[in-house]
């Protein structure tokens, strides 16, 4: 685990200000955005599913992330993985979906067990939609603006670094994650007296 040289915090009253800010921080960055411009994602549920993603190998440190969704009650993915013969392709990872059956060109079912099911998709475009309509995107957060999803590698090595400076719960808005750095921003929960956004960055001596 890596331990932070450098750290910056901001506080914004306006949700939009602390986006851009975001945005301008990340620069060319892989990040990821709050689908749904209402709610985010919570922290400790967030932290506690990288923790055990990387406990049962669930999500190798090479996967992308392209989107999820978490809840205290059910989670949701699409990661980009490597293929034995040097391809791509993107899986969904998440809850059963109660739908008509999908088209054969659209993906190949890998498992479907009670509660969870893995689709396998050729198309970055199929998963996602795939992930909409399992999620309907509520408290999602997707790789959106960005020419490249983060990897797990670099989330696991800089979210908690993160979430340790933030010192409360929050809702996770959005973030970036690089090799030697990473931010994110949060947002307040409902029921907070005053709607604040908290943007922290973190990153190795230079």
């Amino acid at each position: 685990m890596a331990t932070p040289g450098t750290l910056t915090v901001r506080t914004f009253l306006d949700r939009s200000e602390g986006v851009a800010h975001l945005l301008l921080r990340a620069d060319q960055a892989p990040r990821l955005i709050a689908f749904d411009d209402a709610s985010g994602c919570p922290v400790e549920t967030a932290l506690a599913a990288l923790e055990w993603t990387a406990a049962v190998g669930l999500l190798p440190d090479d996967d992308l992330l392209h989107a999820a969704r978490l809840t205290s009650e059910t989670a949701a993915a699409v990661v980009e993985r490597k293929t034995a013969d040097g391809g791509r392709q993107y899986v969904y990872l998440g809850p059963r979906l109660d739908a008509p059956p999908m088209d054969v060109f659209e993906g190949r079912v890998l498992f479907d067990e009670p509660g969870v099911k893995a689709v396998e998709f050729s198309q970055r475009a199929h998963a996602l939609a795939h992930f909409l309509r399992a999620t309907s995107g509520t408290g999602a957060l997707m790789a959106l603006l960005t020419p490249r999803a983060p990897e797990i590698r670099h989330l696991r090595r800089w979210f908690r670094p993160i979430v340790s400076a933030l010192g409360s719960e929050h809702l996770l808005i959005g973030g970036w994650f690089a090799a030697s750095s990473a931010g994110a921003l949060f947002g307040s929960l409902a029921g907070d007296e005053e709607e604040t956004y908290r943007y922290i960055e973190v990153g190795l001596e230079s």
